[in-house]
């Protein structure tokens, strides 16, 4: 299993930006998918975005053309660049690590959008 540590959180002003930045050890790291999420209070957690082995990318239409994801696979390290943020972004963002039957996740970065 692949360990999972995310970065990056924060306070913002809408129409702001931030990089979230997950730090991944403990395994092969190139070989798993990697995914967003994010769970604001109240709320059940919702996929983000998708980022696969090949470079890939995948986004939940409410983030779409705001949001960008990545991975350094020499740094074992995937990436969620946000930009024009705004107060319906606030929430807890988890960095989601998956391959085959195993997944794993991180604890959790608060990013939270003032209007």
């Amino acid at each position: 299993q692949v360990q999972l540590v995310e970065s990056g959180g924060g306070l913002v002003q809408a129409g702001g930006s931030l990089r979230l930045s997950c730090a991944a050890s403990g395994s092969i790291f190139r070989s798993y998918l990697m995914r967003w999420y994010r769970q604001a209070p109240g709320k059940q957690r919702e996929w983000v975005a998708a980022i696969d082995i090949l470079g890939g990318t995948n986004y939940a239409d409410s983030v779409k053309g705001r949001f960008t994801i990545s991975r350094d696979n020499a740094k074992n390290t995937v990436s969620l660049e946000m930009n024009s943020l705004k107060p319906e972004d606030t929430a807890v963002y988890y960095c989601n690590a998956a391959r085959g039957s195993s997944t794993s996740w991180g604890q959790g970065t608060q990013v939270t959008v003032s209007s």
